[in-house]
């Protein structure tokens, strides 16, 4: 997409202090003279700043500010490597609030509403981000942290709650919850908000069948303010990005080239005013792709990006073949016989790689017929057949967090 005008403007007037109060990038863009870079074209030529870019910087490396201007750390939810530690300022932290109060409008929660908040406190980024969020709207947050299904469940009939926030995995396991309880009537949902994983159409039909919901995905990442840089609407067609706060590209994962809109790639983010640690063209891997067009809500002010399809850094190589996980979904999205969850398990048995995909039915299925159809229908469409073993409806883990659905046990 063209930067707009304003975006540059803003672009170009942090660069002219950027290397000063920024070691970081002072390394980083060392010999180039941020300063000129005055056009699109000039912009698109500096380099990428990554992930392992960011965890060299550890602890505070990414300030560039003075210490005393941080108010705040948080940190991204990876488990392997080194931290990214991201600062932010009092501004940064109002900024965000003020985006996820727009997210809440966007999907057209009011004061009048409930918001119980299931995502993580601490230093991951969401829970904090959405009572934020709702406390500048002036809805109710009901701060109740990840876990402890019983009380959630509780406190949503007790305290009438409207909206709910959770991952997509931790919203399927109360939604399942809730229909064994047989209780859809003593609860008073009508919203789910749901960010930090990708679900494809089976899981979020599955949700919004059991709670009744209208479904709203939200968008970011920790080291860009965190959830909340973008939402989908009422529309439902994509996932509005806050256009003041954050400079939006799609590029070619391999070639890193951008690509006009319409087109899969990976997405890159420059933020436009935050102070703790401003990002220039990040790599998020995250694979969508800008929608083209007009958006029936009228902000077309705020480019729209297409539901999250994976991560350019999930690819599953296997007998020589690339796979995405999001492949093997599509896949099974085809039969109604199986429950939304699978999972995946890469091993190296007798010399040679294999894939086991576990998908759960009901016993009134013959489970031998299906096995050698799932087992048919991904060789057709990814080259080579996998061992498919078909399990019991609910055997497979439910998680109050992300869920886990790739296990590769070849290095293990």
């Amino acid at each position: 997409m063209n930067i707009m005008p304003e975006q540059l403007e803003m672009i170009t007037e942090q660069f002219k202090t950027l290397k000063d109060r920024s070691p970081f990038y002072a390394k980083k863009f060392d010999g180039i003279d941020l300063a000129a870079i005055k056009t699109q074209e000039e912009f698109e030529a500096l380099p990428f700043t990554d992930k392992g870019d960011l965890r060299e910087a550890y602890p505070l490396g990414l300030a560039a500010v003075p210490n005393e201007k941080i108010v705040r750390i948080h940190s991204s939810s990876g488990t392997t490597g080194t931290p990214v530690i991201v600062p932010y300022t009092k501004k940064d932290v109002e900024d965000w609030a003020v985006q996820f109060a727009r997210c809440y409008e966007f999907a057209g929660v009011t004061p009048a509403d409930r918001v119980q908040i299931t995502p993580g406190y601490g230093l991951w980024t969401a829970g904090i981000g959405f009572q934020a969020g709702a406390e500048l709207l002036g809805a109710m947050a009901v701060p109740m942290g990840p876990g402890n299904t019983e009380k959630q469940i509780q406190f949503m009939m007790d305290m009438e709650t409207t909206v709910l926030t959770a991952t997509a995995s931790y919203a399927l396991l109360l939604a399942e919850e809730i229909e064994k309880r047989g209780i859809q009537d003593k609860i008073k949902l009508k919203k789910l908000i749901t960010g930090s994983e990708r679900a494809g159409e089976k899981i979020r039909n599955r949700i919004i069948e059991a709670l009744g919901v209208e479904y709203y995905d939200i968008y970011g990442l920790t080291e860009v303010y965190g959830p909340g840089i973008g939402i989908s609407c009422q529309h439902s067609h994509g996932m509005h990005v806050w256009s003041d706060y954050v400079y939006l590209e799609i590029i070619d994962p391999d070639t890193g080239k951008v690509l006009p809109d319409g087109e899969w790639g990976e997405i890159v983010l420059t933020t436009l005013q935050k102070e703790g640690a401003p990002l220039i063209r990040f790599r998020t891997h995250d694979l969508s792709r800008i929608i083209p067009g007009e958006c029936a809500c009228g902000h077309n002010e705020h480019p729209r990006i297409d539901t999250i399809t994976g991560r350019s850094d999930d690819m599953m190589k296997i007998h020589g073949v690339n796979v995405f996980p999001a492949q093997i979904e599509e896949i099974l999205s085809t039969f109604p016989e199986l429950s939304s969850e699978y999972q995946i398990r890469l091993s190296h048995l007798d010399g040679r790689d294999t894939m086991r995909i576990y998908v759960e039915t009901n016993g009134s299925v013959d489970w031998e017929d299906l096995r050698k159809r799932v087992a048919s229908s991904v060789k057709a469409k990814i080259g080579f057949t996998p061992l498919v073993k078909i399990v019991e409806l609910g055997l497979l883990p439910r998680s109050e967090k992300k869920t886990k659905r790739v296990f590769d046990e070849r290095y293990d």
